[in-house]
């Protein structure tokens, strides 16, 4: 059994970067749970849970990409109607970076040659 590129994307990628926007909005612009939450999409309850580590803690997002965030933070306190483009933004950086891949070395064993673009041996 193997997980799609998207579910890796649903199940790993965005709820890290959800993670991640929540530490930034809580701890650097002192927002609420409840607004932190309104500007990403989720529930209060869900923010605390990334807080405290009891949420989307399977993958790490590098620190180059954590620059980027901080950034695209600033833009979400100015303007909340943003927050979905800067998102998406930073889901592309880290396609791109290929943040996916150490998911998908952990949970799809011998898919990352396809996903890659490599023919699989004997084919």
């Amino acid at each position: 059994m193997y997980s799609l590129p998207q579910e890796i994307e649903v199940w790993y990628i965005i709820p890290a970067i959800r993670r991640e926007f929540a530490r930034i909005l809580t701890k650097k612009y002192n927002l609420t749970l409840d607004k932190t939450g309104m500007i990403l999409g989720v529930s209060k309850a869900a923010i605390s849970q990334y807080l405290n580590k009891k949420r989307a803690t399977a993958l790490r997002i590098p620190a180059s990409i954590k620059k980027e965030m901080e950034k695209s933070a600033a833009v979400m306190v100015k303007n909340e109607n943003l927050a979905v483009r800067e998102i998406i933004r930073i889901m592309n950086l880290m396609k791109k970076g290929k943040c996916g891949c150490s998911v998908c070395k952990k949970y799809n064993k011998g898919i990352l040659k396809q996903c890659q673009g490599k023919p699989v041996e004997g084919e």
